[in-house]
């Protein structure tokens, strides 16, 4: 018998197990079976990590380090996560329930996001100032903001970490990554590459824990400067009272209720395919799921035949087999949220044409799930479901598609179907979402910004400008004169 995994806490540049011992223990959602144990940090290892990352800021092996130096270090990264990729993906696949086919190839493409802020590194820039006054050299510099803590969920862990730690290590700061206690398996793996990579000790940490003894103590600790936050509005809630204690920068992606507008002169085929993308693509546990379909009335027959026909060829099962679909989600507690919200869904007139339950086999399996919405009110379209389950709702006018999209707290993503140019720019201009995919859905790139409006959290992640969010501008001024400053008590 094969003995199970135990995952330690890598700090400072050793790993080791808790302070207090504790462990616990993480579930395969395709089998229900445990699978790996891990440490849990406590509020003593948080002060080990957060102490280290300091240290690691003034140590001359990091200070002292050049622009140039730290991009190498991350191109070697990206190598080494590109060469690990499917390693990494099995972890995250056997930890999550994440497709393998998805897992080892988001995996790999991270590398760019890598290779791409290794090559921002030395072009961090400050400017020379046309100040308005005589005799004074006035200059900017970018300096790094110091120690970051970055929270990363379970469900797109590779991705997320890139997009928070690239240009924090970028930019010369050091960071405290703290991993979900659920399916944290591959953020501590990945630490393996960190060290293997050649960073100084103490510029990345990894650990996990509960809210209580790791999560609370490390967003409130009084070292820290900066947070970048992936999760849910209750839990990002708590994290900003915390960083009142600390005064930390904060950063907050929070997932959302994303709308797909189709309208009846788009391609059908596409807008098909880019509504089972946005809903069943990592089983709809994407912060980005395009859960409200918002359908023009004259089409939302003929699409709802191609989406079922299309989705009677979906195979759902084993997540580490090349030729599954849609695999289980993470927790047993998603399929009771999603279940519960469909029966009141349905009281409330929804019509479900296919799937509405969980199936009956091993594992947390939720079948693909197609609800036809009676209206606007109707629950599926309000819940972030966190599951595969398509709520579609038929709309009349342009005018009325912008203010259904739009009639929600969220706004990470959005898309629109259409062959019109003009209806693409225009209605895309008027949707309150930080992305808008047009003809196409759940694209992303180390070039293109990724962050939200509203309870979709604030600031953005990848993109040249993200790595300034990472530092803070120290302005210099130089007396040029050649006479001693003047006495500020004699006015002239």
């Amino acid at each position: 018998m094969t003995q199970q995994p135990h995952y330690q806490l890598f700090i400072d540049g050793a790993w080791c197990d808790g302070a207090d011992g504790q462990t616990m223990t993480t579930t395969n959602p395709a089998t229900g079976a445990v699978w790996a144990s891990f440490a849990c940090a406590a509020p003593a290892d948080v002060d080990r990590a957060v102490g280290a990352a300091r240290r690691a800021l003034g140590d001359p092996a990091w200070r002292d380090m050049t622009q140039t130096q730290r991009g190498k270090l991350l191109y070697r990264l990206a190598e080494l996560v590109e060469e690990n990729a499917t390693n990494l993906g099995e972890i995250e696949t056997t930890d999550s329930g994440k497709l393998l086919a998805e897992t080892a190839s988001q995996t790999g493409y991270v590398g760019d996001y890598y290779r791409y802020y290794a090559g921002l590194a030395d072009k961090i820039e400050g400017a020379v100032l046309p100040i308005d006054k005589p005799d004074m050299h006035v200059f900017t510099r970018r300096e790094p903001i110091g120690v970051v803590v970055a929270v990363v969920p379970w469900n797109a862990q590779m991705f997320l970490t890139a997009t928070k730690l690239g240009p924090a290590l970028a930019a010369g700061c050091t960071v405290v990554l703290k991993a979900s206690e659920v399916a944290p398996a591959p953020m501590l793996e990945f630490a393996k590459l960190i060290e293997a990579a050649g960073f100084p000790r103490g510029v990345v940490s990894v650990i996990t824990g509960d809210a209580e003894n790791c999560a609370v103590p490390l967003t409130r600790h009084a070292d820290v400067d900066r947070i970048a936050f992936t999760g849910g509005p209750d839990t990002a809630r708590h994290v900003v009272r915390n960083s009142a204690e600390n005064f930390a920068v904060t950063s907050l992606e929070l997932g959302g209720k994303s709308p797909i507008v189709v309208f009846d002169d788009a391609d059908l085929e596409g807008a098909a395919n880019g509504l089972i993308a946005g809903n069943f693509g990592a089983s709809g546990q994407s912060c980005v799921a395009g859960s409200r379909g918002l359908i023009h009335r004259p089409v939302m027959e003929a699409l709802i035949a191609r989406i079922t026909e299309k989705s009677r060829d979906i195979v759902v099962g084993d997540p580490l087999e090349a030729s599954t679909h849609v695999g289980p989600l993470c927790t047993q507690a998603q399929i009771e949220r999603i279940e519960a919200t469909l029966a009141r869904a349905t009281q409330q007139g929804a019509r479900i044409h296919f799937g509405g339950a969980a199936l009956a086999r091993d594992g947390t399996y939720m079948a693909p799930t197609l609800v036809e919405c009676l209206d606007a009110q109707t629950e599926t379209l309000a819940v972030e479901m966190f599951g595969p389950v398509m709520s579609l709702l038929a709309f009349d006018t342009e005018e009325e598609a912008i203010a259904l999209a739009n009639d929600t707290p969220f706004g990470l993503g959005s898309g629109v179907f259409t062959q019109n140019l003009a209806r693409a720019h225009r209605v895309s201009a008027r949707l309150k979402a930080g992305i808008c995919w047009v003809n196409t859905y759940r694209a992303i790139s180390p070039i293109a910004p990724f962050g939200g409006y509203g309870q979709s959290g604030y600031g953005r992640e990848a993109g040249m400008d993200a790595i300034n969010d990472y530092t803070r501008t120290k302005t210099t001024w130089i007396s040029t004169a050649d006479t001693p400053m003047a006495n500020p008590f004699v006015m002239r």
